[in-house]
């Protein structure tokens, strides 16, 4: 097969319960050129460089112009900080993780740690009567939306309306040539709709400001200028579907891999400490994020023997560099007692995954609660029906039946 056929495989749905064969087909040629003249890039050292390059760009207004209608830019919207570059990318991260994190907000995080606990142990009594249960349905969806909307200042019981909208983005989301205009404007009519709804609540939080990062963003007048509305919309936006959807597949991922291995699972029953290094494997092992947004190259971009063309978009395969034997040993093992776990589960450089923190701290939550209460918990179908995307990938459904639910 071609570079290309190998690339499309990966894309099509019929290979989703497993794209890492086809990732160690396509680590063969770490930059490839693909039919439709972007680039795949699938090795560790490849793509850490890329990530760091200030040559590649986040904003596809970069595009040549003969890519121009794959990824048209959205007019009369203020683009969000993910896709876009420095200094614009740093001015509005720096004023959104003002509100955030460190040095802003320095416990914002750390803070909500027994928060966490409530929400996820209210959910697993929920479903201690039952003997089955969607593990996506019942925790690894309701917890992060619950988490996000809480810091956002969004209503918990409007989850209904945005869920649609957030699903239809995620869901559109990613490379491929597949119906592209028609995938735009699916994404698009969804983007505009959960816009005009964050909109709407940033006027009322105008009026009336709260406690919370969507009032914070709007009342922010620092020594360099707040947001606009447009900014504080798409910051908002982002922050409420990437705060909640990769986590979801983080979760699900990590439930599914431990059920796979029960002598992991039944270790975290006894060693809760270990959590934190069975999240770290799953970040590397079953990412969340296989494809971040398309880069683009401002200049022309010599790697081994292949030159990106100035212009040309650029896929970054995160979930194959995770995978990479120069990069780790025994790649296709779970060990959450890995030393030196330099993963790409969160990306890297300027547009590491603004929420990682957060991220980590929510998965952990959830998998310790799961594995410590759930008795003799067991996969019901494996592989679990997946989500469409072949950039953000998680199961769909993941059916777990149990003897019953510890205290």
């Amino acid at each position: 097969m071609t570079e290309s056929q190998v690339f499309g495989r990966i894309l099509d749905r019929a290979g989703r319960a497993d794209p890492y064969p086809l990732y160690a087909e396509l680590r063969k040629t770490p930059v490839a050129a693909l039919d439709d003249g972007g680039y795949v890039v699938s090795t560790y050292r490849e793509i850490v460089a890329l990530l760091h390059d200030p040559r590649v760009s986040s904003d596809r207004r970069n595009l040549a112009e003969h890519f121009a209608d794959r990824e048209p830019a959205p007019p009369g919207r203020a683009p969000a900080f993910i896709v876009v570059d420095p200094p614009e990318h740093d001015r509005l991260r720096g004023l959104a993780m003002r509100h955030f994190g460190p040095p802003g907000s320095p416990d914002l995080v750390t803070g909500l740690r027994p928060e966490l606990t409530a929400i996820v142990t209210e959910l697993i009594d929920a479903i201690a009567d039952d003997r089955r249960a969607d593990i996506v349905e019942a925790v690894a969806y309701p917890f992060p939306v619950t988490v996000i909307c809480r810091i956002l200042g969004v209503p918990r019981e409007d989850e209904p309306r945005f869920h649609a909208w957030s699903t239809e983005i995620v869901e559109s989301f990613g490379p491929g040539d597949d119906h592209v205009a028609q995938r735009v404007r699916r994404r698009e009519r969804a983007a505009e709709a959960l816009g005009d709804y964050v909109r709407g609540l940033a006027d009322a939080r105008r009026r009336d400001p709260g406690r919370d990062l969507l009032s914070g963003l709007l009342t922010d007048d620092g020594p360099d200028g707040g947001m606009s509305m447009e900014e504080v919309v798409s910051t908002v936006t982002l922050l409420l579907v990437a705060g909640h959807e990769t986590t979801v597949n983080l979760i699900a991922n990590g439930m599914l891999t431990l059920l796979r291995h029960p002598e992991v699972l039944e270790r975290m029953r006894h060693e809760p400490g270990l959590v934190v290094g069975v999240v770290e494997e799953l970040l590397r092992y079953e990412p969340p994020v296989h494809f971040p947004a398309t880069r683009v190259a401002l200049d022309d971009i010599t790697i081994g023997d292949t030159t990106i063309p100035r212009g040309a978009p650029i896929v970054l395969a995160l979930a194959a560099g995770n995978r990479d034997p120069d990069h780790v040993r025994a790649p296709e093992r779970f060990d959450p007692c890995r030393e030196a776990n330099e993963h790409l589960g969160f990306g890297g450089g300027v547009h590491y995954c603004f929420g990682a923190p957060l991220a980590r701290l929510e998965a952990q939550t959830a998998l310790a609660e799961l594995t410590r209460r759930l008795r003799d918990p067991r996969l019901v179908t494996d592989p679990p029906p997946y989500r469409p995307s072949s950039a953000l990938r998680g199961p769909r459904r993941l059916l777990v039946d149990y003897d019953g639910v510890d205290p």
